[in-house]
This record gives C-alpha cells, sequence and structure tokens, in this order.
C-alpha cells in the first residue's frame, strides 16, 4: 500500500473474495452475479489505515453487483481503467459523507484504477487505486505496474494461506490431543504443559493423556515418537488413540504396554517410539509403572526429597515386537508428587540425560511445601518446564504432575 500511494495514486485499498478466505472455490461460478469481498488494507495519501478505520473498517465484507468494475475485473480477468468512480462506490461512500469531509475528497476521483488478483487461474480478489482531478488520469503503464505488483502480491498471499492452513491443522492436532483440562480427580489432582522445540514448532511427538479407569483408579502416560514435524505427529496420534481403545479394555499396565508394542510394530514411525504408564489406585495407596525405554518418572514423598524411580525393568521401547514389560509396584501411603516428563526437558547435546534428571529432581526439590492444590500445581509446572539450564529448546518438553493423596483404604 506505501508503495502505490507514495506514488503512483491518491488511494488505494486491497480487497480478498470472502469465498477464497473461507476455502470455497469449488463450484464457483466464473462470473458470479454478484462478489463479496473482505476489505484488508486501505491507504490514502499519507494517512496511514488506522486512521481511516473508523470510516473504512478494515475486515469488513461488501457485496459487489455483476456490473461493478471489480465483479467485471475479475469475471474477464483483464484492469479495468475508467474515467471515474462506478456508481455503486459513489453512493456507497457518500453514505458515510456525513460522517467526515474526508470522504469528499475521494468522491473526487478522477481516474479509477481495478486491478484483478488471480492465483492459478481462481480469482483472489482485487487492488482498487483512485487518482483525484489535481493529477493526470492512469495510463497503460501505471496498470501494467500495478498488475506487476499484484503478481508479486498474489504469490504472497497464497504462501500466506498455506502456512495459517498448516498453522491451523497443526493447532486443531494438538489440542485434540490435549486433556480436556487440568483434571481433579479423587485422589489424584492433574497439571500438565509442553514447550513446543524451536521457534514457531507447535507440533512433534510428545504425547500425554490423563485416563480414568474403573474402580477409582487414574491412569497417567507420557510418550515420545521418534522424530519431529508431521511424521513424528502422525504416529504419536496413533499411539495415544491405541492407549485410549487399550484403556478401555481394563488391561493390566504390562498387559497394555504389551499390546501397545504389538500395535506399534504395524504403525509406521512409531517404532523405538518411548512412553511411561502410571496407574494410581487412591484406595489401595499403590502405584503401578510400567516402562518402555523412557527416562523414569520422580517422586516427591512428604519429607520433599525427589527420586527416580527404580522400575523393575525399564522396557524396550515401542515397536520392536521383542520387548519385555513388567509392573513396578509402589506403595503410596501419604501424599505424594509423581512427574512424568519427555526427555527433552533433560537431555540435550551437552547434558548427559542423567545429568538432566538430577537436575530436574533438585529444581522438584527446590519448589516451596506443596499444598496438592491445582494453582500450586500449575505454578510447580511452569517452573519445572523452565528450569533454569534446561537444554537448548531442539526436543519438545513435555510434563505431566499427578498430586497423588492416598484415601481411606478399602
Amino acid at each position: 500500500m506505501h508503495a502505490l500511494t507514495s506514488e503512483l495514486c491518491d488511494a488505494a485499498s486491497v480487497y480478498l473474495l470472502e469465498r477464497w478466505l473461507q476455502e470455497e472455490n469449488s463450484g464457483a461460478s466464473a462470473d458470479p452475479p454478484q462478489i463479496e469481498g473482505r476489505r484488508l488494507a486501505v491507504r490514502v495519501g499519507s494517512d496511514t489505515a488506522e486512521d481511516w478505520e473508523p470510516l473504512l473498517p478494515l475486515g469488513e465484507v461488501i457485496v459487489f453487483p455483476r456490473e461493478t468494475p471489480y465483479a467485471r475485473a475479475l469475471a474477464t480477468r483483464r484492469t479495468h481503467l475508467l474515467d471515474g468512480m462506478d456508481t455503486h462506490t459513489s453512493e456507497r461512500l457518500g453514505s458515510l459523507a456525513d460522517d467526515s469531509s474526508r470522504i469528499e475528497d475521494l468522491l473526487k476521483t478522477a481516474s479509477f484504477l481495478v486491478v484483478p488478483l488471480h492465483l492459478r487461474d481462481v480469482p483472489v480478489g482485487f487492488i482498487a487505486c483512485t487518482r483525484g482531478p489535481e493529477r493526470a488520469p492512469f495510463e497503460a503503464a501505471d496498470a501494467v505496474a500495478v498488475e506487476r505488483l499484484a503478481t508479486r502480491a498474489c504469490v504472497a498471499l497464497d504462501n500466506a494461506r498455506r502456512y495459517e492452513r498448516e498453522r491451523r491443522t497443526a493447532l486443531a492436532i494438538r489440542s485434540s490431543l490435549l486433556p480436556a483440562a487440568d483434571a481433579d480427580f479423587p485422589g489424584c489432582r492433574i497439571a500438565h504443559g509442553c514447550l513446543p522445540a524451536g521457534d514457531g514448532d507447535i507440533i512433534g511427538g510428545d504425547w500425554f493423556d490423563v485416563l480414568p479407569r474403573p474402580g477409582g483408579r487414574i491412569g497417567l502416560i507420557v510418550g515420545d515418537a521418534m522424530g519431529h514435524g508431521p511424521e513424528a505427529a502422525v504416529a504419536m496420534i496413533q499411539l495415544r488413540t491405541a492407549v485410549r481403545a487399550l484403556a478401555g479394555l481394563d488391561l493390566p499396565p504390562a498387559d497394555l504396554m504389551h499390546r501397545l508394542d504389538a500395535l506399534a510394530c504395524d504403525t509406521p514411525g512409531a517404532s523405538f517410539a518411548t512412553c511411561v504408564y502410571a496407574e494410581w489406585d487412591a484406595e489401595r495407596h499403590t502405584c503401578v509403572l510400567v516402562g518402555a525405554g523412557h527416562p523414569p518418572p520422580l517422586i516427591r514423598g512428604p519429607d520433599g526429597r525427589a527420586v527416580p524411580v527404580t522400575l523393575t525393568s525399564p522396557g524396550l521401547p515401542l515397536g520392536l515386537g521383542t520387548g519385555t514389560y513388567e509392573a513396578t509396584v509402589l506403595d503410596v501411603p501419604e501424599p505424594a508428587l509423581l512427574v512424568l516428563y519427555s526427555d527433552g526437558l533433560v537431555e540435550s547435546r551437552q547434558t548427559d540425560i542423567d545429568q538432566g534428571i538430577t537436575r530436574l529432581g533438585r529444581a522438584l526439590e527446590s519448589a516451596t511445601t506443596v499444598t496438592h492444590s491445582q494453582d500450586t500445581l500449575h505454578a510447580l509446572c511452569r517452573r519445572l518446564l523452565h528450569t533454569p539450564n534446561a537444554p537448548a529448546g531442539r526436543d519438545d518438553r513435555t510434563l505431566l504432575i499427578a498430586a497423588l493423596t492416598p484415601g481411606p483404604p478399602r
């Protein structure tokens, strides 16, 4: 807009077709009775867009009949050069003249230029430029200059929409895979968090879930599919879905992991995925854990000490088909914190995983006295995710904290 109004015209605006923005191009007529355009940019002289926002608000959708130069430019795919503003636009702007004398200056247009925007033969929108009576009318060379700018703008618009589509897809996948909210179950409060790796990366291979089980038990799982990006995300989606299905069968934790291993063998990209599963029974005061090549959980007891859980067997990663998985049963007679996490929180090229686990344990120990309230768990989750001296973000960091409170025995 600055390039246009600084040299070529007195006022310029950009409209994109609403159906293109909504990705509803299939079946669209080449010459519809009307088009709907959303105003995305406007500039008049040296004024900024904000100066005109009250009168010509960005985002406003306007209906343009077939006979307007805007609709004709899109239908014919040709630039329209006129001696003045069309009747439809004059009447629309004229209705605003009572609110601002500046509109009257726009109505004095002596030369009008409408350049269509097309992407691969699909109409996208248009650029409208005006000149007042003090300047010479637009010429063919001016139209060519705006057309060149329009071509470059179309490429940028196409790239922006592709990026936004991918971003929306990734956000939809990630949000659908998160537990509905930080949950509060009888004998168990939950807080969780995830920091995607790198700038702009919003989806990867980390996954976690909270699974209510029969008899008041709660299943907790954190896993990590190898790699990063769409391939890892697809594997992660399938693994998480499989865990939910298996949990519905009410299998013992070790059997659940055996079944998940077998499913991962037939799931592209799921081989070598790791996870750790915990099942808390508040009435029995027991927590059953099964690992599949994943970093061990941490547990902090009433004395404030945080230690890694020594599993009976660390288990092999999923998808190898040769894993043996054994359950580790912890007796938890007093309130405790159980922390499940992904390796991105404790491992990097510069940090050994054992050192990272030790550092995370110290951070858990240094937390103020934990009351197991939801607010306290939230604060602790944020603190651990941003642990000082944590490894640089080359991998997702995922954290699941469970405040275990034993209930009255059966």
